[in-house]
């Protein structure tokens, strides 16, 4: 039986816990010892308590993140109701900063903030030898990456058929925007290229096809960041996909040809714009050239077969409703494949609460923390943005609606504002913003192009049809059929394609590994 267990709950299944396994694979003689054992959020903590605590362990180690501390917490009080003998440590973001009023650190016994490749052995050692810290809060040091193992070979055959394999390059960030963490990070270091090759090309030679590189700045060092996307291009296949974030004002042109040699659908840039309005910008310490930043979209777009998946964030200090509008409507105009609309976040540590009593902002106090109303957006408007965001991701980002989406706004000046009222339409008539079906969506947005924007059902219907077939789909929808000829088209075509499916559908094609529903 393991005397440690290392566990956390993921957001989803397919999100596979790569801190942890860092910490696996750095335990040195004690890694025969432990085992790592994954949950994610849908799951009952009490459920998850009795698979722990089948294991008998001595030590738990836990890592906590914002999306999983609510149930985490859960978890936490449960395992020490049962077994207030075994010694929990807490480590992740979420714990990392103000801890001293979080209920969840108050139940653990030990809390590791910062990098802990090496700090969690060490802690695990001296537990096991009588000898545990005289302090509850651990701080790591930021670990040397040329001597930390790599955890790549943890993955295991299950992951690499289901799940995304998370990868880095480099860790921290040299930027200093104040909504996030890693803006509290030291500067970037490199990880050694020559272990890092020879891990990625064991997982290729695995079967590993979906990366994503979490590097906070991928293109930082354009150099090693060429090295790396040269590497994957001469050893993928057509269906492996990779993710990286990259900085979008700073893409030279070495790294842009390179880019351009990926296959169309193998290779996702998410790009962070966050916004356009540089007063916003500057009260949130955000360094941007705007004009370079369309120029490498436009760039992007035209020259590469690359996904961009950009971000905005609503909310920030400084940005009212129609200067946020006016920033969608203008990424909207540079056409990425998905745009993200997050409200902003009030996270643990981040220097944005310093603007907390100037602007106003309230955030909610139950995570993800996002924020609720500032001086400039009420409460009320910001739920209206919160649908907005939400019904964007089901219409906009899906790819389900690729030729319909525009249909929502035409004949208005400002796709957000077109967006924005077939958003509340729909929010009066279903009253939600998740749980819709895919046909029943389909007919109300039918139903609004047509009543509302007076669009012909012929060429409304015609998009719709389109767009269905373009997943693969057989059947017509019957509330279709009145409008559609006769053509002997019942079914989409599954072209052989690279990506995932959300990413294949924005291209026309379905994913050939991903049957269609």
């Amino acid at each position: 039986m393991p005397e440690i267990v290392l566990s956390t709950l993921n957001a989803r299944f397919i999100h596979p816990s790569f801190g942890l396994r860092y910490l696996l694979a750095n335990l040195g003689d004690l890694q025969p010892r432990a085992c790592l054992l994954e949950f994610d959020i849908a799951q009952r903590p009490v459920d998850i308590a009795e698979r722990i605590l089948r294991e008998a362990p001595r030590i738990v180690g836990l890592g906590v993140y914002i999306w999983n501390v609510a149930p985490m917490r859960e978890l936490v009080a449960t395992l020490k109701t049962l077994r207030p003998d075994i010694t929990l440590i807490l480590g992740g973001p979420e714990v990392s900063y103000e801890i001293g009023d979080q209920p969840i650190v108050q139940l653990a016994d030990f809390v590791i903030t910062g990098e802990a490749d090496f700090k969690f052995a060490e802690v695990c050692r001296d537990i096991l030898a009588g000898n545990p810290p005289a302090q509850k809060v651990i701080a790591a040091e930021p670990p040397d990456l040329a001597q930390v193992a790599l955890p790549y070979e943890l993955y295991t055959e299950a992951d690499l058929a289901h799940r995304v394999v998370y990868v880095e390059a480099s860790r921290g960030c040299p930027f200093s925007c104040e909504f996030c963490l890693s803006s509290l990070d030291v500067p970037v270091r490199q990880i050694p290229l020559p272990p890092l090759f020879e891990s990625l090309q064991r997982l290729l030679e695995r079967g590993a096809r979906q990366f994503k590189f979490v590097d906070r700045t991928f293109n930082l060092n354009p150099e090693a960041s060429r090295a790396v996307l040269e590497f994957l291009l001469e050893r993928g296949r057509s269906d492996t996909f990779f993710h990286f974030e990259v900085v979008p004002d700073r893409l030279p042109e070495s790294l842009r040809k390179v880019i351009a040699r990926f296959p169309p659908g193998t290779l996702q840039l998410e790009v962070g714009i966050q916004t356009f309005n540089e007063q916003a910008a500057d009260l949130v310490n955000r360094r941007q050239t705007n004009p370079r930043v369309e120029e490498t979209l436009r760039f992007l777009r035209q020259s590469t077969g690359s996904h961009i998946h950009a971000d905005l964030i609503a909310g920030l200090p400084g940005e009212d409703l129609a200067s946020f509008a006016a920033g969608f409507d203008r990424l909207v105009a540079l056409h990425p494949q998905e745009i993200q609309v997050g409200l902003l976040k009030r996270l643990r540590g981040a220097p944005i609460a310093r603007h907390d009593s100037g602007w106003r902002m309230r955030y909610n106090p139950n995570p993800p923390y996002e924020i609720l109303e500032n001086t400039l957006i009420d409460f009320s408007t910001m739920q209206k943005i919160r649908r907005f965001a939400r019904h964007w991701d089901l219409v906009g980002n899906s790819g389900n609606f690729v030729e319909t989406t525009p249909l929502i706004w035409s004949g208005d000046k400002s796709a957000f504002a077109g967006f924005l009222r077939w958003s509340e339409w729909l929010h009066e008539r279903v009253g939600r913003t998740d749980s819709i079906a895919l046909v029943r969506l389909m007919h109300l947005l039918f139903r609004y192009l047509c009543d509302e924007v007076r669009l012909d059902p012929t060429a409304a219907a015609n998009a719709l049809w389109h767009d269905y077939l373009r997943g693969g789909r057989k059947d017509k929808p019957s509330f279709l059929k009145d409008f559609l000829p006769n053509d002997g088209r019942t079914s989409g075509t599954h072209t052989a394609g690279a990506g995932l499916k959300r990413q294949a559908r924005f291209a026309g094609t379905a994913h050939p590994l991903d049957p269609a529903p």
